[in-house]
């Protein structure tokens, strides 16, 4: 294998090469703000008529470009374009990274998204004088980059790729077997709710603890203690990450109890991936009559929504729900058997999400281990 050279980014790609002018053929634009991508993951297009398009809605893209917002980088709107359609249009809050022949796109994307890159765009962009932290699109192209060959540039980006791959692989599994469940529920105890059902109030069904924090000064980032969750900030797809720890414990939620945000904003869900200390922007529900039926809850409080994010707006500075308001929600409660039978049918597709919601984990880890070790040339590709 070559050697590696550290070479000037300016020598390797252009930026911002085009934009709409007075001969763009489209009247219709499939857009993309800076607030629909994070992390790679494009959320959403916008698609819009030309002539009412945002005023940012300029910057023309091609297959393979490097998209990342010049706004507040640490906020990691940053994305790969894999495919373009010819009416494809960014923000002109990106900076668009075209790659010259020597160097690989994916490659450049894993270099420029490493955490030590991100850090310190976000330094820079801090001590600008600009109404927002930013950057310009300069500070990217005077980056030093250490470059191997061709080749080994390509043998790296496959490998990061094939990770990434299998990533988003399980998480679109996760979010498909989400919607199968979500249906399953909808269809039994919504649409199929029967007249003769029990009217009631959420106690009637659910125990739950309302969150008391512990004091701050037992708080740490070193794993000592117990899993701790404020609120929901450290929610993600249906399991929050685990950052906060506590040694002095108040409240408790048990493995796979559903967890509310009661705080604004009211109303986020996550499971408990594991036993959890609650502080006081979280309640843990479970079913009263079986501990065990976290599938049922977890639907169950899913669709109580429009309730529960009724008290985000409740003409307070913020919103807040709390005990009583809990209690009091009005509540439709199904025979037991039904139940039992629905947590038969769905618990298998929540199990196949936490298995899935592991290995993502899992994955992500050795992602991020390799990742600088890479780029940097520790670990080589042969």
């Amino acid at each position: 294998m070559g050697e590696w050279k550290e070479q000037k980014l300016n020598d390797l790609v252009s930026i911002n090469q085009r934009s709409i002018d007075k001969h763009y053929p489209h009247k219709i634009i499939e857009y993309l703000d800076t607030g629909s991508v994070t992390r790679g993951k494009i959320e959403s297009f916008e698609y819009v008529e030309i002539e009412k398009a945002p005023s940012r809605a300029k910057r023309l893209v091609s297959k393979g470009d490097i998209i990342i917002s010049t706004v507040r980088p640490i906020q990691r709107h940053y994305a790969i374009m894999n495919s373009v359609n010819p009416n494809t249009v960014v923000s002109t809050g990106f900076a668009v990274i075209t790659c010259k022949d020597t160097i690989n796109p994916y490659f450049l994307y894993y270099y420029l998204t490493q955490d030590e890159i991100t850090n310190y765009l976000d330094i820079v962009a801090e001590g600008s004088t600009t109404a927002y932290p930013s950057i310009t699109p300069n500070v990217i192209s005077e980056l030093d980059i250490p470059l191997p060959p061709l080749p080994e540039q390509q043998s790296i980006a496959s490998v990061l790729s094939s990770l990434d791959d299998k990533i988003d692989l399980l998480t679109r599994q996760n979010k498909t077997l989400e919607a199968l469940a979500e249906t399953l529920f909808r269809q039994w105890f919504v649409e199929g709710a029967e007249e003769g059902w029990e009217t009631g109030k959420l106690g009637d069904e659910f125990d739950f603890t309302m969150g008391q924090s512990p004091p701050g000064s037992s708080f740490n980032e070193d794993g000592n203690g117990i899993i701790f969750f404020q609120g929901r900030t450290d929610f993600g797809f249906r399991f929050p990450d685990a950052r906060v720890y506590t040694t002095e414990p108040k409240r408790y939620a048990k493995k796979f109890e559903t967890l509310v945000s009661v705080r604004a904003p009211v109303g986020d869900m996550n499971l408990a991936i594991e036993d959890c200390c609650l502080g006081r922007g979280v309640a843990a529900f479970r079913y009263k009559h079986n501990s065990t039926y976290h599938t049922y809850t977890y639907y169950k409080m899913k669709s109580l929504m429009a309730q529960i994010k009724q008290f985000e707006d409740n003409g307070t500075v913020f919103g807040s729900i709390g005990k009583d308001d809990f209690k009091k929600l009005e509540n439709t409660i199904p025979p037991k058997e039904l139940i039992k039978k629905f947590k038969a049918e769905a618990s298998p597709l929540d199990e196949k999400i936490f298995k899935n919601t592991i290995q993502i984990r899992t994955l992500s880890r050795l992602r991020d281990m390799l990742l600088p070790k890479l780029m940097s040339g520790e670990i080589r590709v042969y």
